[in-house]
């Protein structure tokens, strides 16, 4: 019985133009090593940069140019009795665009946005570490959504 639902999923799938993104000319494969994402501005850029070539590789003979736009805000998210803040919420936003490097026809256009958060609860030194560390998980959580937008598409 397991199989026969296994094979009707497998039928189903196949017959809605399902395919895989890392499968035989998928959207995986073609972006891939041909990627070439603009020049960062700061820190916070060097690392989206950094995690989104580790996922699609670094453009030696790009055949698509990646523009980012990133912002990112900061917002106290509680406050103790005596008025210190003890939470903060990193929100990042980035609006995105992948062009053709030979005639800059864009491709694909879009914004996405996500938060990570972090406590003020220890030392200056432990809050500024914490800081840190949540700069980094959201510049990699950026990076991963934009690569997961550019993915889904169909190229």
């Amino acid at each position: 019985m397991a199989r026969i639902g296994a094979l009707l999923l497998t039928l189903l799938l196949a017959s809605c133009g399902f395919q895989p993104v890392h499968g035989p000319n998928g959207a995986g494969s073609t972006l891939q090593n041909r990627v070439l994402v603009d020049e960062p501005d700061d820190r916070l850029g060097f690392q989206l940069v950094q995690r989104l070539e580790e996922r699609l590789g670094r453009g030696n003979d790009p055949a698509f140019r990646l523009a980012v736009d990133l912002n990112v805000a900061e917002e106290a998210r509680a406050i103790d009795p005596e008025g210190d803040i003890r939470r903060f919420h990193l929100i990042g936003t980035a609006a995105f665009t992948l062009s053709e490097t030979g005639s800059g026809t864009v491709i694909r256009a879009d914004n996405i946005e996500n938060f990570v958060g972090y406590s003020a609860t220890g030392t200056t030194v432990a809050t500024l570490a914490a800081r840190r560390d949540a700069q980094e998980r959201l510049m990699s959580i950026l990076a991963d959504q934009i690569v997961l937008r550019l993915q889904a598409s169909a190229l």
